[in-house]
């Protein structure tokens, strides 16, 4: 009886102190399941001109026509945090290092095709702690991580534990 009622106050107050973040973990991850399909989450991606690759632009052409945007978050080769190429559609993704800004770039002629902001990083970045900060991402996640663990098997420890206490008493009687 003593290390039922144990894990059932570890399990009550692990599951209500990590409750929260839980919730954002499951809420962000559906999202980030579903990015694909809903536009708004995360920009579709555009078709660049038909070409081979040997007709791509080189990444000094890349940069040169990024920046020619002259968009606030793409002010230096600095300012790009990473470039997706999607070889079937021709487009080279570049993604900025500052409020999620994406340009999608023909991979053919140069030409800025698309312009947006990605919901989908910043989803990203609530779903793994990273928005709150580096420490939380680091420190605080995995014990969450190990807090749900931990739920998991107080939980079944919590279902399982009368079933024997039973049983037992079963046998005994018997």
């Amino acid at each position: 009886m003593k290390s039922f009622k144990f894990f059932w106050n570890a399990h009550k107050w692990t599951g209500l102190s990590l409750g929260l973040i839980f919730a954002c973990t499951a809420v962000t991850g559906f999202l980030l399941l579903v990015k694909k399909q809903v536009a708004w989450i995360q920009p579709p991606t555009m078709e660049g001109a038909e070409g081979e690759p040997s007709e791509f632009i080189t990444m000094p052409k890349l940069f040169d026509s990024v920046l020619a945007q002259q968009h606030a978050d793409f002010t230096s080769v600095a300012d790009i945090d990473r470039i997706d190429f999607r070889t079937r559609d021709r487009v080279f993704k570049v993604v900025s290092r500052h409020h999620y800004a994406e340009l999608q770039v023909c991979a053919v002629t140069g030409n800025v095709l698309h312009t947006d902001w990605r919901p989908s990083d910043l989803l990203e970045d609530i779903h793994d702690g990273s928005f709150v900060g580096g420490w939380f991402h680091t420190w605080v996640m995995p014990v969450v991580a190990c807090g749900l663990l931990f739920l998991t098997f107080s939980g079944a420890w919590l279902w399982i534990e009368p079933i024997v206490r039973r049983r037992r008493r079963t046998l005994q009687s018997g």
